[in-house]
């Protein structure tokens, strides 16, 4: 195998483990959500936190460790977030108590803005423009295969092993992907070698978004929350007046302002998030807590949407290089919009062929709308932005979880309250995971035009002339 094609394909494979892991342990934490509760005797509220947890650290570092990657190379920084993912995904399996869970997930979240603030740039560095929405596509798939199996794998184990067991898998996957990244991924990537790291514009970046985002979660359930939102938006507001100061910034808001692409795809991507990523925390709940399933047969009914995308993903990846990826992850925003109207309609004598047949329709939904969407953003910038340009469309991502899920804790506590899972209301919960969906279908709506907004793709990489 000639050198250059060998290096293509174990950068494919490092990047399809590192994109497996993070959704591989959201889908299968989200089937164990009720037995973490029942262990811990934990309420709905402090639940919610064991995602948001790891949201909140993985947004907050994203762009600060994409930069530093971009200045000192991807692949040590990769290396280094392999290496903590997996060391603080074991000792999640060894928390003692709910909040040691939750700091534990805040350090793996960590290691994860490392990880994902560099694969995608790695993948891109490496595969050359024409190739760019074949291999994003194949690694979309696996993010999905991680979903497919996530539910499946994660009710058995927390079935049979409990639910620790999941971490622990996890801890070997990370493993693995560490020993073959030192092992056969050879080379470097730096795109801005020499520049200078911006810490102060980091420091801002990071302590802005963290109190935003935690006011945004928190606000319903906390005196102190709007005052940490209030303060996230002044930071926030200090950091992009600094900014545009800085000869070289951690985030470079040009990319915004002069690229109508990236900024509207960096939109969408934040959009369909928000309105999708709670999807699986709801329906773990609704068939565990509201029709009595145990956690296997659970996971077993999520599987349909995970795997309808798994199987789409590389075929929406390859037409985005084909047809303007504009028009394709704009299908799959309309289509993901419906699959969400048709939620608003859950209750307890909701048939499961329906609830199956429209989580395969939302999984044709997000399968057309995520790898031509990562098409779009990574194609409109130059190399020397990878890094920047896949952090930035992760934060968007993760900023976009919080979101999702700050909108269910809220929803929770409002119909719900801040009660044990054994003592919710069937009823209560239904009502408030009605209302969720009202409000995702509404978002995901405004997506569709957001997703439109951006302007024809016309190779951005070869005509983004950076000022």
């Amino acid at each position: 195998m000639e050198p250059n094609a060998s290096l293509k394909k174990y950068t494919l494979l490092v990047a399809c483990g590192a994109s497996f892991l993070t959704p591989f342990t959201g889908s299968a934490i989200n089937l164990a959500i009720p037995s973490i509760g029942k262990e811990f005797g934990s309420s709905a509220l402090l639940l919610g936190w064991v995602a948001t947890s790891y949201l909140l650290a993985s947004a907050a570092f994203l762009v600060p460790f994409g930069r530093l990657a971009d200045i000192v190379g991807r692949k040590k920084i990769f290396i280094l977030g392999i290496s903590l993912f997996g060391l603080f995904s074991g000792l999640c399996g060894f928390a003692w108590s709910i909040e040691s869970l939750i700091a534990f997930r805040v350090l793996q979240g960590i290691g994860s803005a490392m990880i994902f603030g560099t694969s995608m740039a790695i993948l891109t560095s490496v595969f050359p423009p024409q190739e760019r929405g074949k291999v994003l596509g194949i690694s979309v798939a696996t993010v999905y295969t991680g979903l497919s199996l996530g539910p499946v794998l994660g009710g058995i184990m927390n079935h049979n092993l409990g639910w620790p067991s999941i971490f622990y898998f996890t801890a070997v996957i990370a493993l693995a992907v560490f020993l073959f990244t030192v092992w056969k991924l050879e080379g470097e990537w730096a795109g801005a070698r020499g520049e200078k790291f911006d810490l102060m514009g980091s420091i801002l970046y990071s302590v802005g978004l963290v109190s935003f985002m935690y006011g945004i979660s928190s606000v319903d359930s906390s005196v102190w929350a709007k005052y940490i939102l209030l303060v996230g938006l002044v930071v926030l507001i200090a950091f992009v007046k600094y900014e545009m100061k800085v000869k070289q910034p951690v985030l470079n808001l040009s990319l915004f302002s002069k690229n109508l692409t990236f900024a509207f795809s960096n939109l969408a991507a934040l959009i369909n998030y928000s309105a999708t990523f709670a999807l699986g925390f709801l329906l773990s709940m609704y068939l565990q807590v509201v029709l009595g399933y145990n956690s296997q047969t659970a996971g077993l009914i999520l599987l349909s949407q995970p795997v309808i995308m798994a199987i789409l993903s590389p075929f929406a990846g390859t037409l985005s290089d084909r047809v303007d990826p504009r028009l394709v992850s704009s299908w799959g925003m309309s289509i993901t919009t419906l699959g969400l109207f048709i939620f608003c309609f859950l209750s307890k004598t909701t048939p499961i062929w329906l609830l199956i047949l429209n989580l395969g329709l939302l999984g044709i939904g997000f399968a057309l709308f995520s790898s031509p969407n990562t098409n779009s953003v990574m194609g409109s910038v130059e190399k020397r932005f990878y890094g920047v340009a896949s952090s930035t469309l992760g934060t968007m991502r993760l900023t976009g979880q919080t979101i999702s899920m700050a909108i269910v804790t809220l929803l929770l506590t409002i119909y719900v309250g801040n009660v044990k899972l054994s003592e919710t209301s069937a009823d209560m919960l239904i009502k408030g995971t009605k209302i969720a969906f009202i409000v995702f279908t509404i978002m995901c709506f405004g997506g569709i035009f957001a997703s439109l907004a951006r302007g024809s793709v016309k190779t951005n990489a070869q005509r983004y002339d950076q000022k």
